[in-house]
């Protein structure tokens, strides 16, 4: 893989986004899981069903040869239906997944860095995630980022990027 391009999601990319967020919930090294699996745990569908409503965005990583790598994405959620790394109805929560083959080659930086030059852009004040306890790899990127850890629920953080308008 020579370079990583990215792009916006496009409804095309449904099933891809899919399998990405199947990724996200089982992201250590282990049996496969289904969509069905991960919609069997309660609160994961809010997550992903009905995707494309207004202040859903996200972005595809691809290689030189169109080989789709990862995805990232955000969604809103508002204060009476809210996700695991919620912090508030202005803010939205993103999830970020890659192909286990491309992990460690910088895909996600670069799905991160892009997807947050487009929270900017439509003018977002911050995004925010939950990043699970083992998963020291993520929450090390994150925090490269600017992400905080502000709270933490269960085995997991709460973390925050503060946009600049």
């Amino acid at each position: 893989m020579r370079r990583i391009h990215v792009r916006p999601l496009e409804p095309g990319d449904d099933d891809f986004l899919r399998e990405m967020f199947v990724e996200t919930f089982f992201w250590r090294d282990g049996p496969q899981h289904s969509l069905e699996d991960v919609l069997a745990i309660p609160e994961a569908g809010k997550y992903i069903l009905g995707w494309g409503r207004p202040g859903d965005a996200g972005v595809v990583a691809l290689s030189d040869a169109g080989e789709k790598l990862g995805a990232a994405w955000y969604r809103l959620f508002s204060t009476a239906d809210h996700g695991y790394g919620f912090v508030s109805d202005e803010i939205p929560e993103l999830g970020i997944a890659v192909m286990p083959s491309y992990r460690g080659r910088r895909v996600g930086r670069r799905l991160m860095e892009d997807l947050i030059t487009l929270a900017q852009g439509q003018g977002r004040p911050g995004l925010s995630l939950s990043v699970e306890d083992g998963n020291s790899r993520a929450a090390r990127l994150y925090e490269s980022l600017g992400f905080q850890r502000v709270e933490r629920i269960g085995s997991a953080w709460t973390m925050v990027l503060q946009l600049k308008a």
